[in-house]
């Protein structure tokens, strides 16, 4: 698309800013560029600019005139994006930008994700920042790093890095909600090890097979609506193959990332070559079966076979059955609800990857909950089923959710705000995605009053990434209003 399709959209101030950061490739784990331009947009405006330990960066604005007396505001977004694509698209996150385009009412990427989560909320931070006639209390603008894995920014912040007392959080993706609370997570790491099996019956054909097409998506926000989870999928697949049809597993592969429902699976078997036709029609049976388990969810299932090298190893078969027969019963999806918010997922779980090599299997998982005690029942239990099989269970990357805080006078005045403008309510939601509005509190010496909002983004975690753009103005001009009216 033509540069200036997206330039002109409104607020030209924030669709510029969006736009340059989708120049600048910001995957989960590469935040020196990104961070550097933040640092030189601060320092351009003569603006107090610090950055932190871990990469955080943090850009002071004084307050306008008039209100010097007013309790500061912290603004907050993260600069990392997901990194998604399409199978067979020429895409390096590390290296290339990414390619925007208008559909209708909406921006998306070219069969990558777009980084509107959280490049949006890191723009209108810039935007707020830069625009002088703006009439705000004294400011912060806390730009995070690594947030989609691990939450590394905000669990590294700095004590006394900020000093506001007031935190608008700009990460959340529905117009018209005002988010007060969400799960906090964990990651569950396991490995099998094991030696090779070399003796491959000399009878035997090599088979690759593709699982592709599913939805994906992020793990939180989509987690309940029944999409398909590509490892299950497979593994239900491979439990028949193996029992019926004597198939050997080489190489399997599912998922991508933690935090992402997997999208595809790919395994390299074998089976006696007087199976082969039986194979290649089980693998159309179940294609079929899978569009039917998941009509009116998924649309694009793929399933194929196709002959490939013979591998020069197999997993052994005490640890194919165990690997099968795991993740089998391994729970995947929504756990549990929340009594208080009906509808709202209280604790799920995500088999977000397999992963094999010559001589291990490695299986990740994010486990999400608003309780604690849920998450540390969930993982004891992940952790029962895997002893089962002998495998090792690591966990790391914990971090609390948000408590909603029911006294918040920011919400009043949010409320108010939005009813005058809008002539509605706001809906007032907690999610099941996480946040780092939590972290950011445990990890602050003052008592943080937070909110959180933000324009409409679908797709979030995937190529499927969309954000509507009505809705970016609409979220711009309330948060301008906001700043103009705390006290």
């Amino acid at each position: 698309m033509a540069v200036a399709e997206i330039l002109n959209l409104d607020p030209q101030r924030v669709w510029n800013h969006f736009h340059s950061l989708t120049r600048i490739p910001r995957p989960t784990g590469q935040m020196k560029e990104v961070t550097r331009f933040i640092v030189d947009f601060g320092q351009a405006l003569n603006l107090e600019t610090k950055q932190d330990g871990v990469g955080n960066v943090v850009i002071r604005k004084p307050a306008s005139k008039g209100y010097e007396s007013r309790k500061g505001v912290i603004l907050q977004s993260h600069l990392d994006m997901v990194p998604q694509k399409n199978t067979g698209v020429k895409h390096d996150f590390a290296t290339d930008p990414i390619e925007t385009y208008i559909d209708g009412e909406w921006v998306k990427a070219r069969s990558t994700t777009l980084g509107a989560d959280n490049g949006i909320g890191c723009a209108m931070m810039m935007a707020v920042l830069e625009d002088s006639s703006l009439q705000h209390p004294p400011l912060e603008a806390l730009f995070t790093v690594d947030e989609e894995v691990g939450m590394d920014g905000a669990n590294g912040l700095e004590k006394g890095f900020l000093k506001g007392s007031t935190m608008l959080n700009l990460d959340t993706e529905e117009d018209g909600e005002l988010c007060i609370g969400c799960a906090g997570g964990r990651d569950v790491n396991i490995s099998f090890r094991f030696q090779p099996d070399r003796e491959i019956d000399k009878g035997d054909v090599a088979y690759k097979v593709s699982l592709q097409g599913l939805k994906g998506g992020h793990s939180g926000v989509q987690i309940h609506l029944g999409r398909a989870n590509a490892n299950k999928l497979m593994n239900r697949f491979l439990k028949d193959v193996v029992t019926n049809y004597e198939a050997r597993i080489a190489v399997i592969r599912g998922g991508s990332l933690r935090n992402a429902i997997p999208r595809e699976s790919f395994v390299v078997l074998t089976v006696p070559e007087q199976l082969s036709d039986d194979l290649v029609d089980l693998v159309s049976e179940y294609e079929a079966l899978f569009r039917e388990d998941f009509a009116g969810i998924e649309e694009n299932i793929s399933f194929k076979a196709e002959r490939t090298d013979m591998p020069g190893a197999l997993l052994p078969e005490e640890v194919q059955d165990d690997l099968i027969n795991v993740v089998e019963a391994c729970p995947n999806g929504v756990v549990s609800y929340l009594a208080d918010f009906p509808g709202i997922v209280e604790s799920s779980l995500n088999l977000a990857l397999i992963d094999s090599s010559d001589d291990s299997i490695e299986i990740k998982l994010l486990v999400r909950s608003s309780s604690e005690s849920r998450k540390d029942w969930i993982c004891s239990s992940l952790e029962s089923l895997f002893d089962l099989v002998w495998a090792k269970v690591e966990f790391e990357g914990d971090y609390p959710g948000w408590k909603p805080n029911a006294g918040s006078e920011l919400l009043l005045v949010m409320e108010k705000i939005y009813l005058g403008r809008y002539g509605k309510r706001p809906r007032v939601v907690v999610i099941h995605a996480g946040l780092e509005c939590g972290i950011i509190q445990s990890n602050v010496e003052q008592s943080l009053d937070i909110v959180s909002f933000g324009p409409t983004i679908t797709g979030a975690h995937s190529p499927d990434e969309a954000v509507r753009t009505d809705t970016v103005g609409k979220c711009y001009g309330y948060l301008v209003e906001v700043l103009e009216n705390l006290k």
